[in-house]
């Protein structure tokens, strides 16, 4: 969703580059993990959430940092490989999530922040393992998850651009333009559904209705989820969450919108899960 960064062209250029450098090495990895799927892929999104929880704490109070990523580390490990059920703790991971999100904004005190952020890291190290051990669709469904965010946001970026237009939020991320904000909607809406579609076994198991319709909200979540990190960052004056990856800020920065679209999933998760 946002455009060009100001300064020159070679610059921009420049900035551009590093982001669709570092972009395609994550994306291979990740993409890698997730193929692999089992105890590392839990291994590799548990030490995820650790660093996400360092980069949240180090901008809250960075006398904290470290204790809280191991400490996220090892909730994760001690939960993830524990015999609980796996959409009970999705679902849990979700709302524990999604409360600390809600009540951020509204929360003065250092500790409660901090909290907040445990709780958002958590998110990451619970859901996603939790989604890929489904049978038969989990492979498919974290695919969906990546496609859906990663072309929403590709697409915000450079619609927003070309097109240029009215600030979506600008008090809160001037960057970001009403044009962005539909260009992603609608790529990520096209490519969730493509990545369904072109996946025999999940498609049978699911028509083409839910997945266009979970597509479109989980589109619009990864953009709420990005405006909230923005804001999160403007409260505490920081650029970026970090400077772990080159051209992107760090792995907060990168997962604002995936955390949205994965605590969307983690509470359908449970809820489907309890009808069965």
């Amino acid at each position: 969703m946002s455009e060009a960064p100001p300064g020159g062209r070679k610059a921009g250029s420049s900035e551009l580059r590093l982001r669709v450098v570092s972009a395609l090495v994550l994306a291979a990895a990740i993409l890698a993990a997730t193929a692999w799927g089992g105890w590392p892929f839990r291994i590799v999104w548990i030490l995820v959430a650790g660093l996400v929880a360092y980069e949240w704490l180090a901008m809250v109070r960075r006398d904290h940092a470290i204790a809280a990523a191991i400490g996220v580390v090892g909730a994760g490990t001690l939960l993830g490989f524990s015999s609980a059920s796996q959409p009970a703790l999705a679902g849990a991971a979700a709302a524990a999530a999604l409360a600390g999100a809600v009540l951020t904004p509204l929360v003065k005190g250092r500790l409660a922040l901090e909290l907040c952020g445990v709780a958002y890291a958590l998110a990451f190290a619970l859901i996603v393992p939790a989604l890929r051990s489904l049978p038969e669709i989990g492979l498919a469904l974290v695919i969906w998850s990546f496609g859906v965010v990663w072309f929403t946001d590709i697409a915000a970026y450079f619609t927003g651009r070309r097109f240029g237009g009215p600030r979506l939020m600008p008090s809160v991320s001037p960057g970001k333009t009403w044009s962005g904000a539909i260009g992603g909607l609608i790529a990520g809406t096209l490519c969730g559904y493509a990545v369904w579609a072109l996946t025999p076994g999940a498609a049978a198991l699911v028509g083409p209705v839910p997945v266009i319709f979970g597509s479109l909200a989980a589109s619009v979540f990864s953009q709420m989820g990005d405006l909230f990190e923005s804001a999160l960052k403007r409260r505490f004056g920081a650029k970026d969450s970090s400077r772990l990856i080159p051209g992107h800020g760090g792995f907060l920065d990168r997962l604002d919108g995936y955390w949205a679209v994965l605590v969307f999933a983690g509470i359908a998760l449970f809820l489907i899960h309890l009808q069965f």
